[in-house]
């Protein structure tokens, strides 16, 4: 076996690979016995750990779907304890961690969670590492030298050291996926939900260099100036189709993937939208909405480096994203692509 290959459970040489940058947070969720007021006390009833972020949940979740080729993080973490973490749970789920810079003078980006069951969730964030992440700490030409295929970047609009827009108009995000594209990786890229008042533009300047973009529709709505939900909540799929054509105009070359609770859009230019339906989940077996979003880029990703077909990416990534559902950290609850794989041919027999 030649230097750098590897095999996978069943002995087979790995092919290709996906390399996933961006942010890499530790998660300590604490679920509380009641939401208190200001100088009032509520018991911590329970303490989950994990290790989130846009990267971290992505390709942890590749892990956990079984993905056949290698898999590699690519970002910053801080020099201590959660730093650790970190690498340990990336390394016991088989990915590389060669591509993490630990820095000295900052803190593994982390973020206490605080869950009172039946309410939404409420989070404390530090940025640390992450938000010292810049497009001169990663090398999308080292991975694409090893064989890696897709490079994915997320999250957008939570990495202030790459959403930053310079005096020339580019951006550390722009900069990156250029280059990552110039070494002849597919870019696929996801955002996280802000009210930063230039989303719009600090998204849009990445835009002409991002191959396949996988986002949420209030993400496409943001950065698109598209409003994708009336005053009652209900999704407005006319003018979603708008915001996913607006993508494709500012400049997503291969694919605009938008994934909302109800319905999944994917665009690309000179053919008609596919639309899928998401799989119906029921209420009582909801323990977190955390993650749901990762775990669908997670299994597009599996399925573009696959070349399967979108009508079936789509089916595997609705699944992917329920099975998140039901676990308590971003990345719980994800199984096997095989199961996934059986589910949909139950569900739809040929």
């Amino acid at each position: 076996m030649r230097t750098g290959e590897e095999v996978d459970h069943r002995g087979a040489l790995k092919q290709g690979g996906i390399v996933c940058a961006g942010n890499f947070i530790v998660d300590r969720v604490h679920t509380l016995s009641y939401w208190p007021e200001q100088g009032n006390l509520a018991h911590i009833l329970h303490q989950d750990l994990g290790v989130g972020g846009g990267a971290a949940n992505v390709v942890t979740d590749l892990a956990s779907l079984g993905f056949p080729g290698r898999l590699a993080a690519a970002g910053c973490i801080g020099a201590d304890q959660d730093g650790e973490i970190v690498k340990a749970r990336l390394a016991a789920a088989g990915v590389d961690t060669g591509g993490l810079t630990a820095l000295a003078d900052r803190m593994t980006a982390h973020t206490h969670v605080m869950n009172v069951p039946g309410q939404n969730r409420t989070f404390f964030y530090h940025g640390g590492a992450s938000d010292a992440v810049t497009d001169k700490l990663i090398s999308p030409a080292t991975f694409a030298e090893a064989g890696y295929r897709l490079f994915y970047l997320g999250y957008l609009m939570l990495l202030p050291g790459l959403d930053r827009i310079g005096a020339d108009g580019s951006s550390g995000a722009s900069r990156l996926l250029e280059a990552a594209r110039r070494a002849g990786l597919t870019t696929c890229v996801d955002f996280v939900s802000s009210e930063d008042p230039e989303f719009a533009a600090k998204v849009g300047v990445a835009l002409p260099f991002c191959d396949f973009l996988i986002i949420n529709e209030m993400e496409a709505g943001r950065a698109t100036g598209v409003v994708v939900r009336d005053a009652k909540g209900d999704l407005i799929e006319a003018e979603l189709l708008k915001a996913g054509e607006r993508l494709l105009a500012a400049g997503v070359a291969k694919g605009a993937i938008i994934h909302a609770p109800e319905i999944c859009f994917w665009f690309a230019s000179g053919a008609a939208p596919i639309m899928t339906r998401s799989r119906p989940v029921d209420p009582n077996d909801i323990v977190s909405t955390v993650g749901a979003g990762d775990a669908f880029c997670a299994a597009v990703l599996y399925g573009l480096h696959e070349n399967w077909p979108v009508e079936q990416i789509c089916t595997v990534a609705h699944a992917a994203a329920a099975y998140c559902l039901t676990g308590a950290t971003a990345t719980d609850g994800i199984p096997d692509m095989s199961i996934l794989f059986r589910e949909a041919k139950d569900t739809n027999p040929t």
